[in-house]
């Protein structure tokens, strides 16, 4: 009894603890393994933004290549940075981990997993909101995971978002209103604002607009999805035949079960 306790507890602490992390509404998004030019677009992001500090240490460039339905001269010559690395090397980067955590605070994780771990949705959002925070090491922190090590590094194409007043969410849940008006209560009657960073706004425009950057986001955790589970789409299908098949069975299953009782009143 005590072992499937503890069992439980560790199954469900990691759960606990990122759940807590989240201090903003993420985005509800639906993303396509199927999508090639969404997902070839996402490692061309990840390779150029990504790859310097993060790596892919379960993903090798040979299986991105077959997947992705990429040109392998292409991928060696415009999406591999280290020298030495053939096409059948697992992803990895060279920046030394020791380096790296007194750079960063921490060594920046290893990020195959990292959509299984968190969800597609966090990795999404977290991308997003990014803002400005002269007070962080890096000039800027996070609403999804706040006091963040990471720099905020598709910056030149997002743009500098700062802080800006919000709605503030009654205990309900919903937002506070004027009743009379029916609009968001955004300032306190001392002319304060009550949720000072209640959204995010692009004071300084990047190479992207809101809407390009919005679909880069996408293309690039539409990737990290994929190599968390590059037989997510194979999977799938094979569990429709999995269950026609268990659909055919029911019914001789059934039909056995009928010859058997038919005499027994």
């Amino acid at each position: 009894m005590k072992k499937n306790l503890l069992a439980l507890v560790l199954l469900i602490a990691p759960a606990l603890v990122l759940a807590n992390e989240v201090t903003w509404p993420l985005d509800d998004v639906k993303f396509d393994a199927t999508n090639k030019a969404s997902l070839q677009h996402g490692a061309q992001i990840f390779m150029n933004y990504c790859m310097g500090c993060h790596s892919l240490q379960y993903e090798r460039y040979e299986r991105m290549v077959k997947g992705l339905g990429i040109p392998e001269d292409l991928v060696m010559q415009n999406l591999k940075f280290e020298a030495t690395a053939k096409i059948g090397d697992l992803m990895v980067n060279s920046m030394p981990p020791k380096d790296a955590k007194v750079w960063f605070g921490a060594t920046p994780p290893d990020l195959t997993l990292e959509t299984r771990a968190r969800g597609a949705d966090w990795v999404y959002t977290y991308l997003r909101t990014f803002y400005k925070d002269p007070a962080r090491p890096w000039g800027v922190n996070n609403k999804v995971f706040p006091d963040v090590g990471m720099p905020h590094v598709l910056l030149d194409l997002q743009g500098v978002q700062e802080c800006a007043p919000g709605a503030v969410h009654a205990e309900n849940g919903g937002i506070r209103r004027d009743p009379l008006t029916g609009n968001e209560v955004l300032f306190g009657e001392d002319g304060k604002a009550l949720n000072p960073c209640g959204r995010l706004k692009v004071t300084q425009p990047g190479k992207l607009t809101a809407q390009e950057y919005d679909q880069t986001v996408y293309d690039l955790v539409n990737f990290l999805n994929y190599v968390a589970e590059p037989l997510q789409e194979q999977r799938k299908r094979t569990g429709v035949f999995v269950l026609f098949f268990l659909g055919i069975l029911f019914v001789f299953a059934w039909l056995l079960n009928r010859e058997y009782w038919k005499d027994i009143h």
